[in-house]
Order: C-alpha cells, then structure tokens, then sequence
C-alpha cells in the first residue's frame, strides 16, 4: 500500500510541473532592474532563481563567519554532555563523589541544568550530605520543579523528617498533580510518620499509573495494609477498617495474616479463622498456613482436625507440619505434636520447628533433648551450624513417614506395586 501511494505522489508531482513549466512557457514574465545608470532585465522565472541563490549564498557565508565564534560554544556543549554521561555512570557505580563533580559541571549548560542537578541532589542524598542535596534541589526546582519536589520529600524521608516531606506533597496530592514517583514517595513517607490514612490513598493511583510494576505495587501495598490494619487501635475498628478495604487488597496474603493476628489479639478469633480458612481455599498460601497455627485462643481441637484434613491434598507440606506441631503442643498432645515436627524438620529446617520440638520434650520431661532443640534454634537464629545428636534413638529424625501419594484423576490412591 506506501509503494502504491509514493507513486501516487510521484504521478501527482510530475503532472503538476509539466502543467507549471506549459504555463510558464507561454508567457515567462519579464522583470527590469534599473539603479543608477545600471539595467538588469530578465524573466521572472530567472529572477527567482537568481534571488534563491543569492539567499543560499548569504546563509553559507553567514555560518562560515559564525564557525570561529561557535567553535567554543561547541566544545562546552561536547563536554558538557560527556560530563553528564561520566556522572550518571559515577552514580550508579556509587562513586557518589566524583558523580557530584561532574554533574556540577554539567548543569553549567542550560540544556542539561535540570536533569544534571536533580542526579547531583541524588549523589549528594546517597553520601548523607542531606543539607547539600537540599540546596541544589533548590537550583535544580527552577529548570525541574515537580521532579525537584518529589526529590525533596525522598532526601526529607531519608533524613528522618518524614512529616516535612509528608507537608511537601500534600497540597499536590489533594489535587491529584502528582507523578508516579511523587505518590510512591508520598506512601513511605505517610508510612514513616505513621499516617497510615493518608498511605491508603496512595494505593488507588499508584494501582492506576502502573510505573511501579505489579510486583513494586505488591510489596509497597503490603506495607501500606499491614501498617494501617496494626494501627488499628480495637476490634471495632480493624472491623471497619477491613470492610471499607476493596475486595481485591482484602485478598492480599500479607493483610489477610495481619488481619488475622490482630483480630486474634483483639479476642475475634472466629473471624480470624474464617478469615484465614477462606484465603487458604482460594489459594494455598505458606505465610497463611503458618498464621493457622500460631494464633492464640480458640478451639484448638476443631483448628487440629481441620488442619489435618489439609494433609490428603499436602502431604509433605513443611509449613503444614509445623502449623500442626504447634497445634498439638499447645493442645499438650506432645507424642502426636513431636512426629509432625520431626517430619517438618526432616522437610525443612527452620528456627520455629525446633523451638516447637523443644516445646514438644519439654511437655515430656525430657529437658536434655529440649535444651538441644533450643540450642539448634538459637544457632539458625544467628546462622550457625545446626547440629544433631545422632547418639539417642528419640534425638534421630524419622523420614520413613515422609512420602508422596500418587492419586489418580479422580482423587483415589494409587496402589504401589
């Protein structure tokens, strides 16, 4: 289709000076010059010519007499622009230094001041000199105001003067002026001095600009849930607060497990748990299956055969287990709460499953084989070795039970030949 416009065109334009050059053969005009004394005659076609080369010749020699004087001017800008590249590579290596200085240089020419300031106030941000980043923001404001604002509040946050940055972006805010950045800004500083309210209004933006990511908005939304629902200051409210939340940030793992431990402590454990067993329905979740197991209160006995009933679907769940463990114990079933945290551990290795089996033989009497629990949880606590003794039949770790069932696509269990 393009080839057949382009001639198209070509059959249009030559039509068009076939028909001009015809018209301007049957009369080409005549014009005469006369100054003192002198005369000049010719055809306007010729006069026009001659008037186009004569502005062609003006122009050249215009800009062969501006060369000398431009070559100067050509040669800040060459540096100029080298500097700029040398100093956002300074900044990213974090040689934060010598990306100050040459930044510095570059903002010297006109075209690069903004961003050229703006990479100096983050230079200077990242070496703790916060005082000196506030001053170039002030320079850098009158070539990139919104961006030097939004730059402000950060250095502001890092300096710990989170309300002042909060101050700073407020009024844009309310009219909704601000750029991604500015309202990613505006969350972590809400966070940091505790304004979870004004958090939360960040969240619907920043969703709707998509800069940051599906998984940024992820981590920046759980903080966001997590410290307005442990704000909460009674039940009534975290109730309120959670009905007023969409329907899609109710379904986020990370509030959904700070809902639940903070309805817990509240003593609303029925919708804690109801909570909790609906997400772990929709999708298994480990961070869930952890909270089932350490929430205070309640029937500990319908939570016990409910989790158990999860083991058909995951057998050789760690978590699961260790959820389970916990359960027992805190039920005083130690013999049935050791066996699904020495398969836990068997599984998965981890600091809680060996406090729980510590908890688990000292429910028992056996305080030799709690304090070695105790001990391995202490040393993956600080990332030491963890070691076992190999010497008791009880301190050896049963793996016999550990296996996978194989169903078929009915759900029934294959028998092993």
């Amino acid at each position: 289709m393009s080839l057949w416009r382009w001639i198209l065109l070509l059959v249009i334009v030559a039509a068009l000076a076939a028909f001009g050059w015809h018209w301007v053969a049957v009369d080409p005009g005549y014009v005469l010059v006369r100054m003192h004394g002198w005369r000049v005659q010719t055809t306007v076609v010729a006069a026009v010519v001659i008037l186009l080369l004569a502005w062609v010749v003006l122009i050249a020699a215009w800009r062969l007499l501006r060369w000398p004087f431009g070559a100067l001017s050509r040669r800040h800008r060459r540096l100029s622009r080298k500097r700029l590249a040398e100093g956002l590579i300074a900044l990213m290596e974090g040689r934060h230094g010598d990306a100050e200085r040459d930044l510095n240089r570059a903002s010297r020419l006109d075209a690069l001041r903004g961003v050229a300031l703006l990479a100096s106030a983050e230079a200077a941000s990242r070496r703790g000199e916060h005082g000196r980043a506030l001053e170039i923001l002030a320079e850098a404001s009158q070539a990139a105001p919104q961006a030097a604002r939004v730059l402000r509040a950060r250095v502001l946050r890092r300096d710990g003067k989170a309300a002042e940055a909060l101050a700073l972006l407020v009024p844009d805010a309310d009219k909704a002026a601000l750029p991604p950045g500015g309202w990613r800004e505006l969350a972590l500083s809400a966070l940091a001095a505790g304004d979870t309210r004004r958090a939360l209004a960040t969240l619907e933006p920043l969703q709707k600009s998509g800069a940051l990511g599906t998984r940024g908005y992820t981590v920046i939304e759980a903080k966001v849930l997590v410290a307005a629902i442990d704000a909460a200051p009674d039940g009534a409210a975290l109730n309120t607060l959670w009905s007023q939340l969409p329907k899609a940030q109710r379904r986020a793992p990370a509030a959904i497990d700070a809902y639940a431990r903070r309805a817990a402590g509240f003593g609303l454990v029925l919708p804690a748990m109801d909570e909790l067993e609906s997400a772990l329905r929709r999708e298994w979740t480990p961070e869930l299956v952890e909270a089932y197991g350490v929430l205070a209160g309640g029937d500990l006995d319908a939570r016990l055969r409910r989790a158990e009933g999860w083991l058909d679907q995951h057998p050789n769940d760690a978590v699961l287990l260790l959820a389970l463990g916990r359960i027992c114990v805190r039920s005083k079933l130690w013999g049935k709460g050791r066996q699904y945290l020495e398969r836990s551990l068997a599984l998965e290795s981890g600091t809680g499953a060996w406090e729980a089996l510590g908890n688990a033989w000292q429910g028992q009497g056996d305080a030799t084989q709690a304090q070695r629990c105790y001990r391995n949880a202490l040393a993956m606590a600080r990332g030491e070795t963890v070691r076992q003794s190999h010497g008791q039949t009880s301190g050896v770790i049963d793996t016999s039970a550990i296996a996978v069932e194989e169903r078929d696509e009915h759900g029934v269990p294959r028998l092993r030949g």
